[in-house]
């Protein structure tokens, strides 16, 4: 009881702190946050896969999301913000999710993922239609470089995503609905 009690102060803890948004005040600044986490988050990921740094320089685009998720028994709940790049253009589109799904589980993680789109129309699909509809199933335990999380790769679409867990606690099999949008505010 006394382990459920901790879980259940971690995951509202990590929910307040899980609300905030990227850093900055004005859209300059909020879109130099982005790229920084962009760029951490892409250095990260080529200490894990040296291999991937080809796959995403090579590819019609990427995309890279910070995202919180948080599952109390019977539903989940997620939201975060990031960037595409269209590598045949240079340009950046910057984009918010929310996610929502039912299944069980108790926790919450914050996660980062990478999206690599190996075709330009599923690039495109992605910045204008941004849906995406997928199950989840993972266990994480980590705070800082301690503890440790089970991270994926996934290819649907044409789209290869991998998914880094930065902190959490969390026991969750669910079936979720994942929007993506463009953010009126920075593009």
């Amino acid at each position: 009881m006394q382990h459920l009690r901790l879980l259940l102060v971690t995951v509202i803890l990590f929910s307040l702190s899980a609300c905030a948004t990227n850093q900055g005040s004005s859209p300059a600044e909020k879109r130099q946050s982005i790229q920084q986490m962009k760029s951490g988050v892409l250095q990260d990921l080529y200490k894990l896969k040296p291999d991937v740094r080809s796959q995403v320089s090579s590819a019609p685009g990427y995309a890279v999301f910070s995202n919180a998720n948080i599952n109390l028994l019977l539903a989940s709940f997620g939201g975060g913000y990031g960037v595409v790049h269209n590598n045949q253009t240079g340009q950046d589109t910057y984009m918010k999710m929310g996610e929502v799904g039912l299944g069980l589980g108790l926790g919450a993680k914050d996660f980062r993922a990478i999206f690599v789109f190996h075709t330009a129309e599923s690039l495109r699909r992605f910045v204008e239609d941004g849906w995406a509809l997928g199950a989840q199933a993972d266990v994480a335990a980590k705070a800082d470089d301690k503890g440790a999380a089970a991270s994926g790769e996934l290819t649907v679409d044409n789209i290869t995503i991998y998914q880094i867990t930065e902190t959490g606690l969390a026991l969750q099999a669910t079936i979720k609905g994942t929007k993506y949008w463009k953010d009126k505010e920075l593009n």
